[in-house]
């Protein structure tokens, strides 16, 4: 087995289990969306989206 793909793996895993406790917190104590919350999310999405629609329709 090559070692590189040992050392990716042992790397991905401890950030893995020292960013897990950061998140769980963060999660806790953020604010509950609002209902205009959601169109700010939406939007840039669904635009994003859309514009990779037209790129492949270009192609």
């Amino acid at each position: 087995m090559d070692w590189m793909k040992i050392g990716s793996a042992i790397l991905l895993g401890m950030l893995l289990i020292l960013l897990f406790p950061q998140a769980r917190h963060m999660l806790k104590h953020s604010p509950d969306a609002q209902p205009g919350d959601w169109r700010a999310f939406i939007l840039p999405l669904l635009a994003v989206g859309g514009f990779v629609a037209l790129l492949m329709w270009l192609v």
